[in-house]
């Protein structure tokens, strides 16, 4: 078993090295040059067109609301990518890795908005009046890659059995160490209440989604900054360690091992690109569904929440751990209960583990009932609508196995089958980036122009 696990981990050391950083970093950067900086430029446009409008409906085509959408897409990453994989990045990545998670962050901006604009240009109605789209998509269609859309669909098919298992370990291992429950227990548990979500489609799943994920997200922000606001002291000293050494190798302190320059880019980039998805192309299946009147206008939407999640929720938690010094306290073996160390500070013993279990549990549910939702369209695609069907199955059995699996051979075994999707992805919209362009200029000079226009003919 150790060989297995030193093979997965030099692999998954490897990948996300320099292939990852340059196909991602400089993936990225491209969109963003050629789509004119538009995340940086427009992005007071994009919080006015979304969070400034959230309650407004919009125009067009689509199965659900815009936010709706939003919420379902935000649902697969907040959670256990922020409360649990942003602790493990520092674990075993340092304080350094953060600097990495907000390069990526910003970079990945344009990637999430071209997905998203090429979701829904690509996107089709079936029979029963369902949009659904994404990058198997507009791979086939929009560049006739085939063999390629397969890929990705395969991948990511995989890929959400690891996903899933990724976030019931994360809240099983925290529930075991906080209040001697079983693991197995907590799996049980999570496979009667997930299986009543995911039972009742991409409807039922944005409607928990939109009342769920933003009361968890506020209540979750309260709490860190109550803890921040007790040790903000150190924060001159913590933003010290995150830029000095997301260049310089960190020494051992504490329960801490130490990290070099490697490691703190490997894991920011790993647990960055996991905590936003940008890259990896399954947001736009749940904003593909969108009621929205331009591509562009649901794009918009990419841009903030990759800013919901990584800008904010991700650096609220590095910071919460950083300041209370729960990064030193905790060995990496046990990432997971850092931020519950960390609240013990504010709640104290018993009811920070609490606050915290609580919390992950909720994101838990919704997140996985969003993944078990990409996965089985993804079969769908692969092989029709009864294979879908199992794949549910084996997605519920593996909430039961990562509830009492290894946390760092599931995150390792995440990051392997994430490459395997997000590789033709992303090479897929650096070909398409000149689509992505067109559609992103005519929102810009054309579709903005025509709504200021019709705006003062109506008043």
């Amino acid at each position: 078993m150790d060989s297995i696990l030193n093979a997965v981990t030099e692999f998954s050391a490897f990948i996300w090295g320099y292939p990852m950083m340059i196909l991602l970093l400089g993936g990225g950067l491209f969109l963003t040059i050629r789509l004119g900086f538009f995340q940086i430029l427009f992005f007071p446009h994009a919080l006015k067109h979304t969070i400034g409008k959230i309650f407004q409906k919009e125009k067009g085509d689509g199965t659900i609301s815009p936010f709706q959408a939003f919420a379902s897409a935000l649902a697969s990453t907040a959670g256990a990518t922020n409360i649990v994989g942003v602790p493990v990045a520092i674990a075993f990545g340092g304080p350094g890795a953060i600097f990495w998670m907000w390069v990526v962050s910003i970079i990945g901006m344009s990637t999430k908005f071209s997905e998203i604009v090429l979701g829904i240009k690509y996107r089709e109605e079936k029979e029963d009046g369902e949009y659904v789209g994404g990058p198997m998509y507009y791979i086939k269609k929009g560049l006739g890659w085939k063999f390629a859309s397969s890929l990705f669909a395969f991948g990511l098919m995989i890929e959400i059995i690891p996903g899933v298992m990724v976030q019931t370990n994360s809240i099983s291992t925290l529930t075991e160490s906080s209040f001697g429950l079983p693991t197995w227990a907590t799996g049980a548990i999570l496979i009667v209440l997930i299986s009543i979500v995911v039972f009742g489609g991409i409807k039922r799943i944005g409607a928990v989604a939109e009342k769920i994920v933003p009361f968890m997200v506020v209540t979750y922000i309260a709490g860190a900054i109550g803890v921040m606001a007790i040790n903000i002291d150190q924060f001159p000293e913590v933003m010290t360690l995150i830029f000095v050494h997301a260049f310089q190798p960190i020494s051992a302190a504490g329960g801490f091992a130490g990290a070099g320059f490697a490691a703190a880019v490997r894991w920011g980039l790993a647990r960055g690109l996991y905590s936003n998805e940008a890259g990896m192309g399954t947001a736009s299946i749940a904003h593909s569904a969108a009621h929205t009147p331009h591509p562009c206008r649901q794009g918009l939407w990419g841009i903030f929440s990759v800013f919901i999640d990584t800008i904010v929720l991700c650096s609220i938690t590095a910071f919460t751990v950083l300041l209370s010094g729960a990064w030193k306290d905790v060995k990496p073996a046990n990432a997971a209960d850092m931020v519950s160390d960390a609240f013990s500070g504010l709640m104290g013993p018993t009811w920070g583990p609490i606050f915290v279990s609580s919390l992950l549990l909720i994101f838990v549910i919704s997140t996985i009932g969003v993944l078990v939702f990409y996965g089985e369209k993804q079969a769908e695609y692969l092989f029709g609508i009864p294979f879908s069907k199992v794949m549910r199955f084996i997605y519920i059995i593996s909430i039961f196995v990562g509830a009492i699996g290894g946390l760092q051979f599931i995150w390792e075994l995440v990051d392997i089958t994430l490459a395997l999707f997000v590789v033709p992805n992303v090479i897929a919209i650096l070909f398409l980036s000149k689509e992505v362009k067109e559609l992103t200029d005519d929102y810009r000079y054309n579709f903005l122009r025509q709504q200021v226009k019709d705006k003062g003919i109506s008043s």
